[in-house]
């Protein structure tokens, strides 16, 4: 009886040969052409004339994608006054016939699900294989959920009412995905929406607005508005919102609640985030170390709940090192719409500039840095995965969030003093433990501080499980 030897899976990847295999732009880009890559505002289920126009470009090789409408504030005026008009009929239409209306955009997206993969992959600049496989999908998920609720509101939340308009303001980093995530839930207990998508990447909202228009969903229920800050701003101030919900930075996020109080606006916040990713000497260490490349590569670590701080039990870190560098070199970074590409572009050279002078600053304060040899692409907002070591607790990378691939690798000693270096930050939205012993787990997520706490795996979202954090990492779910 023999047995076969399984070599590591490093060694599998160094000797495998990645062709190219380009996912097709040609639906995307007729989309576009369609529309004169020329967009206006979606206001009340009517498309307005496009005007004062900026750019939006793909951060992969620079080029112009489309020109898109910075919204005024008699734009904003516009578009609340038709949620306010819309609100009352939308309520009154009934969780069921609500549950019709989501129901019927779920579908759509599934239908259009090649062309929002790739429309986001062109936008933001991530790899084709995470829209793809990640991101519509769970799009999809959460409207088909949302509207099951919407069909046991009354038996489940007699007593509850709508709020009213909710004003929705999201970041570039999972354009659809966070739209679903303010969207369904709002449409589905009755409220009406005016959202604004990022500036950078904005096309995939205003894909979903021609949905709103196939579906049937009543004029004035879902309005969007693109442009910069100063459209933030006006939605947050204005006075015909009820309730603001927003996605992005905690520097923002301050200003947000500021501008809020003592207004009776209703308010919920998901901000940024430092979060560990714990291994415990007993841990599986291949897959944890599969599990951190999910965890801060994932979306060229533009996520805010990345595991960008690794705390790793001293007796196996070296060894743990030795393994993710191995893992680091096999890598891919270049197009992100071939599909064998695991890092894709930045979404904007301003992000692409915050994350070098990060790292410098690392390497001044005395950090180690490590980046695996390779060219990247001439063209494009790219940068390489990138492991920081020897950085000491109060360093700018432990405790700044750096929000790109990467890394900033810390060791423990006991379950104590990892619990004391998991919470030695400012932030609170996420966490991974990794350990072999499922009672050390239980034992130490609840002393966590974070919102979420993933056990030897990350990243997993669903529909039914409220998301965010506390801290400076925001309050109120998702």
């Amino acid at each position: 009886m023999s047995t076969i030897a399984m070599k590591p899976i490093t060694e599998i990847l160094a000797t495998m040969d990645y062709g190219p295999s380009p996912e097709s732009t040609a639906d995307t880009l007729a989309w576009l052409d369609r529309h004169q890559r020329r967009f206006g505002l979606f206001i009340d289920n009517r498309w307005s004339a496009p005007a004062a126009l900026f750019a939006s470009h793909n951060p992969a090789d620079g080029l112009l994608l489309a020109e898109l409408t910075q919204a005024s504030a008699d734009d904003i005026d516009r578009a609340v006054a038709a949620a306010r008009r819309a609100q009352p009929e939308w309520a009154a239409l009934g969780g069921h016939r609500r549950a019709r209306l989501l129901y019927a955009l779920a579908r759509l997206i599934q239908k259009h699900s090649r062309l929002f993969a790739v429309l986001e992959t062109l936008d933001n600049g991530k790899p084709i294989r995470e829209t793809r496989d990640i991101d519509i999908p769970l799009a999809a998920r959460h409207f088909y959920h949302h509207a099951g609720w919407a069909q046991l509101l009354s038996q489940e939340f007699g007593d509850y009412r709508p709020v009213g308009v909710v004003g929705q303001i999201v970041p570039w980093n999972f354009p659809l995905l966070m739209l679903s995530w303010k969207i369904a839930p709002a449409l589905a207990c009755g409220n009406t929406v005016v959202f604004k998508p990022a500036e950078f990447t904005s096309l995939s909202a205003l894909l979903f607005a021609e949905l709103c228009q196939q579906a049937g969903l009543p004029a004035g229920v879902v309005n969007i508005l693109t442009g910069d800050g100063q459209v933030g701003e006006g939605i947050v101030r204005h006075h015909g919102i009820d309730k603001i919900a927003f996605t992005g930075s905690t520097e923002v996020g301050r200003l947000i609640r500021r501008a809020t109080a003592g207004s009776g606006k209703k308010l919920s916040l998901e901000l940024g985030g430092k979060s560990p990713f714990i291994v415990f000497e007993d841990a599986d260490l291949d897959a944890a170390a599969e599990g951190l490349v999910d965890s801060i590569w994932f979306n060229q670590g533009q996520v805010c709940c990345a595991g960008s701080r690794l705390l790793v039990q001293e007796s196996v870190e070296q060894r743990f090192l030795a393994k993710l560098r191995a893992r680091m070199a096999n890598l891919i970074v270049g197009s992100p719409l071939d599909k064998s590409t695991d890092i894709g572009a930045l979404v904007d050279p301003v992000q692409q500039r915050r994350i070098a002078g990060l790292v410098e600053t690392a390497r001044s304060e005395g950090c180690e840095v490590w980046q695996p040899p390779g060219a990247l692409p001439e063209r494009g907002c790219y940068y390489p995965a990138t492991l920081i070591t020897g950085a000491s607790t109060s360093a700018t990378v432990t405790q700044t969030e750096i929000f790109g691939p990467v890394l900033v690798a810390m060791s423990f000693r006991t379950p104590v003093e990892a619990v004391q270096l998991a919470n030695n930050t400012v932030y609170g939205l996420a966490s991974c433990v990794w350990t072999e012993s499922i009672s050390l787990a239980l034992d130490i997520a609840p002393q966590i501080k974070a919102g979420v706490v993933w056990i030897n795996t990350a990243n997993q979202f669903d529909a039914s499980c409220g998301f965010g954090g506390y801290r400076e990492s925001g309050f109120g779910r998702e």
